[in-house]
């Protein structure tokens, strides 16, 4: 619900400042007093574009503020609100309502804020969409788009259209997956098998190689020792005897460093000196460190390779790594990535006879399932349609509309010769739109017995107003909680007329915060909240407005004023009083 409003240097507006409550609200004023910048202003917080042209000469920035509070409202609009604040890092006030803000300069750069966070105008308009409903004096001419007509009647069928309509989307998204895909692989069969083809190719080139996670990396290192072999051999060979004597059995051979150091030891521990015995053990330990260092040259020299191929081994396998390097990835472990991938690939590139029938059997599966969801969805349609088009009737026939009746055409809608994706649904050739196969039309005819034509051929401005607010109390009956703004929905009806769209704003009043702009007494009588736009001249010439809240008596006087500017006699005034009570008796009744 929309609890106040704040509007600064818009239009004749200076500054202004309102409160709403729930029920019906309505504004009235004098002509020229600015009652049609506060809708301006509410089209603004919902995310319209920007006019510069309508910020106060004078002024640099026109700015409205808007206060919503969200509950109580229905479950899946309170939880979008929520995820919206949560995504876009808003903040409640203190009291749990949002506040939304929407600037203009003068410039004509637009400024949006939600929770005290700048946002995108596109956001603004995500938040107010669910929450506020702007029906401006032109905003009826919506009602003549068929998109819109189509949404109309699919809100009147409620949960059953709506649960349809999801599966049919649902299965006319997945038909024209498998449709797009067997059109690619029909097309570019050619292609693909090429494809195939390649990939076949080197994975049977990897596979041959079969290579290591590595191997590339550890070839490099054992090339390189291979290499400097005879030097290392003799290098571990000689200090192999220094510490553990020569094998050759030689007698004239130079006494090994274990030889030296257990013959030192012997020595040391066998004097009486035990200063000398302290350093026996020392150089057992040394003896131990050199016979673990000679063991460890003796296992070195026996992995050296005997084999005077081995290097040449290493060097072929090498060359047949580098093979693979060169044409698939930067090393073995990116080969074998890519043929990792390869075969994922190929899993899907499945070009043959077999798969390609398999595919166009699943497009055409889908097509009859998306043709029966369809057909589901259009019968629905068509069952409803009567009784919305009845029920509008009935409003219509109270609101100066003589005995017009609506009513609701659909029509399938045939594929044309352009038409990307045709359904065939039984023997017709139909378009499959993202909401169904029809062509929703709203006719008007002035009387029964009369031709029905289409909205925008048979309705006036005003009869256009009039059928957009039955529509909106027939829809209303089954939805609540959003705020619907009106502005001069009653232009060019009066008398009992006027009496009749006043009773109806006050029954929509009852689901719905519902605003409205008139001129009509017999309207604003049936108001929970009136609302006046004052208008003031000043020394200079410069017309400045405001807004006010009215007390019981001064409704009277501003009801008397409307009632042809008789404000200022007792028969004015008698004559609101009872309008006052007739619509009160009415709205209590």
């Amino acid at each position: 619900m929309l609890a106040e409003i704040r509007i600064d240097n818009l239009g004749v507006i200076s500054e202004a400042y309102a409160r709403f409550h729930g029920g019906l609200t309505v504004l009235t004023g004098e002509t020229g007093a600015g009652k049609t910048m506060v809708v301006t202003s509410l089209h603004l917080l919902s995310g319209v574009r920007a006019d510069p042209t309508r910020v106060r000469v004078g002024a640099n920035r026109a700015v409205v503020e808007g206060r919503f509070e969200i509950e109580p409202a229905p479950s899946h609009i309170e939880q979008q609100i929520a995820e919206l604040l949560e995504s876009t890092g808003a903040q409640r006030d203190e009291d749990g309502s949002i506040i939304a803000v929407r600037t203009v300069g003068s410039d004509g750069r637009s400024r949006a804020h939600l929770g005290g966070r700048s946002v995108p105008v596109g956001v603004l308009s995500e938040f107010t969409g669910p929450l506020l409903t702007v029906h401006g004096q032109n905003d009826q001419l919506r009602l003549l788009r068929p998109d819109e007509q189509r949404a109309a009647l699919d809100r009147f069928g409620g949960k059953t259209v709506a649960g349809l309509l999801d599966r049919y989307r649902t299965r006319r998204r997945r038909w024209l997956d498998a449709r797009a895909e067997l059109q690619e692989r029909t097309e570019r069969s050619r292609e693909l098998a090429q494809e195939a083809d390649r990939l076949h190719f080197g994975l049977d080139e990897i596979d041959r190689v079969a290579p290591e996670p590595g191997e590339d990396t550890r070839i490099v290192d054992e090339v390189r020792r291979l290499s400097d072999l005879d030097s290392l051999r003799e290098a571990a060979t000689v200090a192999h005897n220094a510490l553990a004597g020569d094998d050759s059995g030689d007698a004239d051979a130079y006494s090994a460093a274990l030889d030296l150091l257990g013959e030192a030891r012997a020595r040391l521990e066998g004097c009486d000196d035990p200063a000398l015995r302290e350093l026996g053990p020392r150089l057992g330990e040394a003896i131990a460190v050199v016979t673990d260092v000679t063991g460890d040259i003796s296992a070195y020299l026996s992995d050296l390779p005997s084999d005077p191929s081995a290097l040449e081994t290493l060097l072929n396998r090498q060359a047949e790594l580098k093979n693979l390097t060169r044409k698939y990835a930067a090393d073995i472990d990116g080969v074998l990535e890519w043929a990792r991938e390869a075969r994922e690939r190929l899993s899907g590139l499945d070009v043959s006879a077999e798969a390609i029938d398999k595919l166009a059997a699943e497009v055409d599966a889908e097509a009859a399932a998306t043709a029966e969801a369809a057909t589901a969805l259009s019968t629905a349609r068509h069952k409803v349609a009567g009784k919305l088009a009845k029920a509008v009737s009935k409003e219509l026939s109270g609101l100066a509309m003589g005995r017009a009746v609506l009513d609701v055409h659909i029509a399938d809608r045939a594929a044309t010769a352009s038409d990307t994706a045709p359904l065939q649904v039984g023997d017709r050739l139909l378009h499959a739109g993202e909401s169904g196969i029809d062509e929703v039309e709203f006719r008007l005819a002035p009387h029964s017995d009369a031709p029905a034509r289409p909205l925008a051929r048979s309705a006036s401005g005003g009869e256009l107003s009039r059928v957009m607010l039955a529509l909106e109390v027939v829809l209303a009956g089954s939805e609540r909680g959003a705020t619907m703004v009106f502005d001069e929905v009653d232009a060019g009806v009066g008398g009992r007329a006027a009496v009749e769209i006043g009773r109806r704003l006050a029954r929509l009043s009852r689901t719905h915060q519902v605003i409205v702009v008139t001129h009509l007494p017999q309207v604003a009588a049936f108001a929970d909240t009136h609302l006046v736009v004052d208008k003031v001249d000043d020394r200079a010439g410069v017309i400045s407005s405001g807004v006010r809240t009215l007390s019981e008596e001064e409704r009277v006087t501003e009801l008397a004023r409307m009632l042809a500017g008789l404000d200022d006699t007792e028969t004015g005034r008698a004559h609101a009083e009872e309008l006052l009570a007739v619509a009160h008796a009415e709205r209590t009744g």
